[in-house]
């Protein structure tokens, strides 16, 4: 079953520290693989100066994303289209990709929020179902915000809460489980 679209929340404790406690927004998934990209972790880094120009665009806080540990070098851009905006580089309901190469100002109009992050988050045919199976990650949907949201920091804990039940619950675990 694919996730794209959908959101991957990691279970505490995630044996793999690039992910530990991270919502990832998942992008693609079918038999090929799964791409997606982590919402919760901003990076210091601010825009390089070729792209300083999509800075207006940027939904705060306004720096980059680390998007996971696969090509840290390359950056990929998600933004939220606006209500009748045009439907071109859609990925599912309303987050589209955006092309870094062309011109902020002729689809500033177009995006409620931008997010650009570095690397992206990959997972070979099958690995992500296994993972899945064997309960690293719990799928959810996303709603319009979680792609832009503003307290990155907390989204974890925020996508959890609002799943109500036993999930809801593991928003409240402590970070270190072995003080609890």
């Amino acid at each position: 079953m694919s996730t794209a679209g959908r959101l991957l929340v990691a279970t505490p404790p995630l044996v793999d520290e690039n992910f530990d406690r991270t919502v990832v927004y998942m992008v693609d998934h079918d038999h090929a693989g799964a791409v997606g990209v982590i919402l919760n972790r901003p990076d210091s880094a601010h825009l390089p100066e070729p792209l300083d120009r999509w800075l207006p665009l940027l939904a705060e806080p306004a720096i980059l994303f680390a998007g996971g540990p696969v090509a840290p070098e390359a950056l990929l851009a998600l933004g939220i289209a606006e209500d009748g905006a045009d439907r071109e580089n859609l990925i599912v309901g309303r987050v589209r990709s955006v092309d870094l190469s062309g011109d902020p100002a002729l689809i500033a109009s177009e995006l409620r929020g931008l997010r650009i992050f570095t690397g992206y988050s990959g997972w070979g045919p099958g690995q992500l179902d296994a993972e899945i199976a064997t309960g690293a990650w719990i799928v959810v949907d996303s709603e319009d915000g979680d792609l832009v949201d503003s307290s990155p920091d907390s989204l974890w804990r925020r996508v959890l809460a609002r799943q109500g039940g036993r999930l809801a619950w593991l928003a409240s675990a402590p970070d270190d489980l072995s003080a609890n």
